[in-house]
This record gives structure tokens, C-alpha cells and sequence, in this order.
């Protein structure tokens, strides 16, 4: 956020410990609800630590490493964005919108598969971001790190239980983060980008998130079609973290952009 088909047998933090129930419903579910939730309390507890700790030490630089961090992100999002939206765009021509957002092909087909996936464990590995803000005495705002936990939980989560609307997230959430972490490389390697640039990316953001609001809505009139998957937590779950998100998101925009251009006018 603008704030400042894994490999058959093997087994991983988001796939450890599966077993099936007597509903059929998988108990890894809840080990990786676990799992997000733990990973969540120790970020918040470093990040904050560290926070706590360079109180009264001078900010690290750390320009290089940001480039390096920040493309290295920006490319994983652009080859896994092409990679998603091929099936989406097959999908969508092909089958329809409903198809789109409740086939879990996503899961099955290896690409995909393999990038979503890859996407889950990026929620993890984008947590790193937080770390460049606190070494740098950077301001750290409650969006920010809210918004790593939540991406983080819903996608281990989801993943986990192959819920509908895995295309429609990844693809969408991939190709705004390979603009914004794009962004970030070019502005750590001290190129002014203009404020146009970073107001559309909120936008984009926020476009985003409402679109993922809007999708749990048709998800809930589609839950009793066998093709729709979702449960009952994960449903509430994703519906109450997007519309937080989506007015921490409209907040951020009022008070960055719409307040400055206010006092532009009046001064």
C-alpha cells in the first residue's frame, strides 16, 4: 500500500497438517488461521520493538537495499499478474463473469496454482516493508501495518480453504502492487515522481478495494451454488476487514490529498 501449483508433496507453513473432518471440511483451515495469526503478533511486536528501540538512534539510510527490495517486489508482481490474468481473461471470455470470480481452476490449474500460492506467502514477505519504515524513523501509520495483517490472514486463509474470488484478488492485487512497489524503487533511488502519480495509485487502491467488497456481495447471493465456495467465518471475515480497509483507505485519501489541496486554495 501507498503509505509512507506448489509443487505436489511438498509440504510449507500454508499446507502443513491437512486433514479432512467428518464434514469434509479440512482442520488445516484452522492451523493456518493460527498460523496468519501468530506470524501477525510477532510482526506487530518487532515492528514495534524496533520502533521502540530507534527512538533515540539516528535513521538508517538503507537506499540501496530499498531499490533492491522494492523491485525485486515490483518484478514478482508483474510476471505473476501476466501469469493470473491469462486465465482470467480465458475465464471471462470463455465462461462469464460468475465463472470468473467462483472457479477454483485457480487451484488446480499448475500456473495458477503456482501463483497464487506464491501470492499468499508474499503477504508474509511484504511485511519486510514495515521494517524499512521503522529503520528509516519514518511515520508509521495504523493503515499500514493494519493493512499487512489483514492481506496476510485473508489470503493464508483463503488459500487454504480454496475460496471463490482467488482470480479476481491475485490479479488485481498484483498489478496494482507492481506499479506501487515500482514507485517505491524509483522514489528510494531519489527520482521526484509526481504527486499525480501517487494519488492514482491510492485510487487504484481503493478502486480495488471496493471491487472486493462488491464481490462478496455477489458471493453471498452465490453461496448455495455448489460451484461458489466460501465459508461462513471467512466470509464475515473478508467482508468486515474490506469495508475497514476501504474507509482507512478513503480517510487516507481525504487527509493526504483532498485536506492539502484545501490549504493550497486558502494560502
Amino acid at each position: 500500500m501507498l503509505i509512507h501449483s506448489d509443487p505436489a508433496g511438498q509440504t510449507d507453513v500454508l499446507t502443513a497438517g491437512r486433514k479432512e473432518d467428518n464434514n469434509g471440511v479440512t482442520t488445516a483451515s484452522g492451523l493456518c488461521r493460527q498460523k496468519s495469526l501468530i506470524f501477525s503478533v510477532i510482526y506487530v511486536i518487532v515492528i514495534f520493538g524496533i520502533q521502540h528501540f530507534m527512538k533515540e538512534r539516528r535513521p538508517f539510510k538503507l537506499r540501496g537495499p530499498l531499490v533492491l527490495w522494492s523491485f525485486s517486489l515490483a518484478l514478482f508482481s508483474l510476471i505473476g499478474a501476466y501469469r493470473v490474468w491469462k486465465q482470467m481473461a480465458f475465464l471471462l471470455l470463455t465462461k462469464g463473469f460468475k465463472q470468473s470470480v467462483c472457479s477454483q481452476s485457480f487451484y488446480v490449474h499448475p500456473v495458477t496454482k503456482l501463483w497464487i500460492y506464491l501470492f499468499a506467502l508474499s503477504k508474509l514477505i511484504e511485511m519486510g516493508d514495515t521494517l524499512f519504515i521503522v529503520l528509516r524513523k519514518k511515520k508509521l501509520i495504523f493503515l499500514h501495518w493494519y493493512h499487512h495483517i489483514a492481506t496476510t490472514i485473508l489470503s493464508w486463509y483463503g488459500y487454504k480453504i480454496m475460496a471463490a474470488g482467488a482470480g479476481w484478488n491475485t490479479a488485481l492485487n498484483l498489478s496494482i502492487h507492481f506499479v506501487m512497489y515500482l514507485y517505491y524503487a524509483v522514489a528510494a533511488m531519489g527520482i521526484r515522481v509526481p504527486h499525480s502519480i501517487t494519488r492514482l495509485i491510492t485510487t487504484s487502491q481503493i478502486v480495488q478495494i471496493t471491487g472486493f467488497v462488491i464481490m462478496n456481495i455477489f458471493i453471498f447471493f452465490w453461496k448455495d451454488d455448489k460451484l461458489c465456495h466460501i465459508s461462513w467465518p471467512l466470509f464475515l471475515l473478508s467482508s468486515s476487514l474490506y469495508t475497514t480497509l476501504l474507509a482507512l483507505f478513503l480517510n487516507f485519501f481525504v487527509k493526504t490529498y483532498l485536506s492539502r489541496i484545501q490549504k493550497s486554495k486558502w494560502n
